[in-house]
């Protein structure tokens, strides 16, 4: 009979209010009764505890939650089914870019879903687990960039789960971002990257090789250049897009953001070879006849259609190899030519600007060294101007 006083005591409490009684078995349970700021129904949620006290802060606690417009209770669901669902819907519905959201699915797959971690619910997650997480990618000896991308795709997915009313804060919230270590970027010196461009010669994307080299562009916007974006005339070409191969196909996106997309001059040099390498391009075209597709791309295979990047970076990797010149990649050009204007003198705006950095800051981690040659002119510069 008490049991179903109270009950009918608490149909007449409004939003947010509660009571607290004991149990049979001793323990004590608040019933909280309130409306469902989503579905605008009425529902009710209970907490126990051992003890009145105990009980009534859980039921404080549970009253601020939902005035907080938060979820009364966190959902039961597993991490791993929580984090399938995220890739079916938010991440695939996202706007990140196709290679984006592959390497985020990937990640999730392979360092989140397993067990134990995907094992664990939703509700009984903490920071501290997010924690020992970390401590065990890097105990199987990932790199510190790929431990920060797997805490970024779960923060991000435990995001989605606080907005959709799954849980009431994100427990990755209150870790720290993992670091990574800064690295100083593999670069070539001009008689280096002289003897590559020509250990180059007569490779089929020598060209490119050799723009890389000169502009600092990347090879996925190398692969995307359309003669549409080359200005020959004016010397200088625009970046708008870039190409990747995402599950197997070759992908063409636009750059990221706006400082990506950007006008970069190009070497008198350099146009003249454009210009040889256009009139080649036609006469291959005419010859492949109705074998041809028709791209509009700069570099192309035999074919017409665009290159694949990875062919860029083989190419690369074989006049490297025939220079003797170790750990060259396709990026190499690019930090390359990033700090041959460095230590030209050009400001550090302008490259940023050249490299389609989204603030000089990245460059000047990347890049904000001197070679030894160029420490010493500076000391022995400042010594004579000293008298020393």
């Amino acid at each position: 009979m008490l049991a179903l006083s109270v009950k009918t005591a608490m149909s007449k409490r409004a939003n947010g209010e509660g009571n607290v009684r004991q149990r049979p078995n001793g323990t004590w349970e608040s019933r909280l009764s309130y409306i469902d700021p989503v579905t605008d129904k009425h529902r009710s949620v209970s907490v126990y505890a051992p003890t009145a006290t105990e009980c009534r802060q859980k039921l404080k606690d549970l009253r601020k939650r939902i005035d907080e417009g938060k979820p009364a209770k966190d959902s039961p669901d597993t991490v791993a089914t929580w984090l399938k669902r995220w890739r079916e819907s938010s991440l695939a519905a996202s706007d990140r870019k196709p290679t984006t959201r592959v390497l985020y699915a990937g990640l999730s797959k392979r360092h989140l879903e397993p067990e134990p971690f995907g094992s664990l619910r939703l509700n009984k997650l903490r920071p501290n687990h997010v924690e020992e997480l970390v401590v065990a990618l890097r105990g199987k000896g990932l790199a510190d960039s790929s431990v920060r991308q797997v805490y970024t795709v779960l923060r991000q997915a435990l995001d989605v789960a606080v907005r959709d009313g799954l849980l009431a804060d994100n427990p990755a919230v209150k870790v720290k971002r993992p670091g990574v270590a800064r690295k100083e970027a593999r670069y070539l010196s001009a008689d280096e990257l002289v003897q590559l461009l020509k250990s180059a010669k007569g490779l089929r994307y020598e060209l490119a090789v050799m723009l890389m080299a000169a502009t600092g562009l990347r090879r996925g916007e190398v692969a995307a250049l359309l003669w549409s974006v080359v200005d020959l005339k004016k010397c200088e070409l625009t970046v708008l897009r870039t190409l990747s191969r995402v599950e197997g196909h070759l992908v063409l996106t636009d750059v990221k953001t706006d400082r990506s997309r950007r006008r970069v001059p190009i070497p008198a040099g350099l146009v003249t070879a454009l210009k040889a390498h256009r009139k080649r391009q036609l006469e291959e075209r005419l010859e492949a006849g109705d074998q041809w597709t028709e791209s509009g791309a700069v570099f192309a295979t035999e074919s017409g259609t665009h290159v694949d990047p990875r062919n860029l970076l083989r190419t690369v990797e074989l006049a490297a190899k025939k220079a003797n010149l170790q750990g060259v990649g396709a990026h190499t050009m690019r930090h390359s030519a990033a700090v041959a204007w460095l230590e030209s003198g050009v400001h550090i705006k302008a490259a940023a600007d050249l490299l389609g950095h989204s603030s000089i800051a990245i460059t000047g981690d990347l890049y904000g060294h001197t070679t030894d040659d160029t420490a010493r002119a500076a000391v022995d510069g400042l010594g004579k101007a000293l008298g020393l």
